[in-house]
């Protein structure tokens, strides 16, 4: 039987798409001093147990965890803030605020759909031990100018909101989980569980029922206390002034149970249901995973896949590089093979791309020499190999041409 592919997995056959918005990407965050660093794809499973909350759904049913045979919990990794933050207390960073990005694949079990795969691709940005909001606001306008410039995206929306401290979603739940009792039996079932173990996620719901019932429900930024209330005027204040659109959308409040404070999604109508492509927002995460104090810090998690999606229906907006002018090589026999070996060295010993055709009659080689789309072809016969000469045939005006072996790769320049 043919072994096919894992579920929720892709095989990517062109990646010169992906390859120039990763290129965008890594020029334009470096642009703003955030530099690249890299993280492993297994961690130890309590990294984000503890990171991510017991009650996500991606640590209760949506990780691939194994147990090594010294008995270590290891999993591959769902997400990489975690991880960022780990190799940050790990290696006794010193610099303030730590700007770094990462890009990798990530693994979650869960039900594969347009957009989303069980291993999928992510671009990540952090910028750790910061509590500035400006810094929020100049984080949140990079992230928007990324797409709106860099990849000339138009059809998307920034949703905003903000959680405050501990404090004010201690206050809110409280309220919340009042309203939500009160309308209990119109609940659905997965809400009615949320509502006890993690309330926040409630809001995360996709029923169409359930998202009516919480448009009257109580909201984190009328909970806020004064201190809090000034940073979210703020942060819209400085969004404004940086011509950064967004609308404030009251149920954001993300997946994961690090985040605090600003919380934000890029999405788009031309994904589907499931339209977000970029989220994420400020959190405190290093108490969790052994650190002696809090270290504030913003970051956003950029879905790759979803992103491409979009980039693919404006690409002719792009400059997207072409790949470089293919030359063919034919050996009319298999005595010329030395011959057009020496010859393909010497074209890409000058940056040429050239390939050789070994296997089938001419007519054929020139057939696949048309398919593969190529500039020229050089052909090696008996009278070129005696010659010390190669005959040059333009592809696209059929014209040939016999020089010396040694000027191909001036002429083909």
């Amino acid at each position: 039987m043919k072994i096919k592919r894992v579920r929720g997995t892709q095989d990517i056959l062109d990646l010169q798409l992906q390859n120039f918005v990763l290129n965008q990407a890594k020029k334009h965050f470096t642009s703003y001093n955030y530099s690249q660093i890299e993280t492993p794809i297994i961690e130890h499973t309590n990294l984000f147990v503890r990171s991510l909350g017991t009650h996500t759904d991606v640590v209760t049913k949506e990780m691939y965890t194994f147990t090594t045979e010294g008995g270590d919990e290891i999993c591959l990794r769902p997400e990489v803030t975690a991880s960022t933050m780990r190799a940050f207390l790990e290696n006794s960073i010193e610099e303030r605020p730590w700007k770094v990005f990462t890009y990798g694949p990530m693994f979650r079990h869960e039900r594969p759909q347009k957009g989303r795969w069980r291993q999928f691709e992510q671009f990540n940005i952090e910028a750790i031990a910061t509590t500035s909001i400006a810094q929020d606001a100049h984080f949140i306008a990079m992230i928007d100018k990324f797409f709106n410039f860099s990849l000339k995206l138009e059809n998307y929306v920034l949703k905003l909101n903000f959680l405050g401290c501990l404090e004010d979603r201690k206050n809110h739940k409280e309220s919340l989980k009042k309203y939500l009792d009160s309308i209990d039996s119109q609940l659905c079932e997965k809400c009615k569980k949320r509502k006890e173990t993690n309330i926040l996620r409630v809001f995360d719901c996709k029923n169409d029922c359930c998202q009516k019932l919480y448009t009257k429900a109580p909201k984190l930024t009328e909970h806020l206390c004064e201190t809090c209330n000034e940073e979210w005027q703020q942060l819209q204040e400085l969004l404004q002034f940086l011509s950064v659109n967004f609308i404030h959308d009251p149920c954001l409040v993300r997946g994961l149970d690090y985040y605090n404070k600003t919380v934000f999604e890029f999405s788009s109508q031309e994904l589907g249901s499931q339209n977000a492509f970029c989220g994420g927002g400020r959190y405190e995460l290093a108490k969790e995973l052994g650190g002696k104090e809090n270290v504030p810090s913003i970051g956003t998690a950029i879905g790759l896949g979803r992103l491409l999606l979009l980039v693919e229906k404006n690409q002719n907006e792009l400059n997207i590089p072409h790949a470089p002018a293919l030359q063919i090589i034919i050996p009319m026999t298999e005595e010329q093979h030395v011959l057009a070996l020496l010859l393909a060295n010497n074209l890409q010993s000058n940056n040429i791309c050239s390939d050789i055709l070994f296997e089938s009659s001419l007519n054929k080689k020139m057939k696949k020499a048309n398919k593969l789309g190529a500039q020229h072809v050089l052909i090696l016969g008996e009278e070129e190999q005696k010659n010390g000469t190669v005959s040059i045939k333009n592809m696209q005006t059929g014209k040939s041409n016999i020089i010396k072996q040694t000027e191909a790769a001036t002429f083909i320049k």
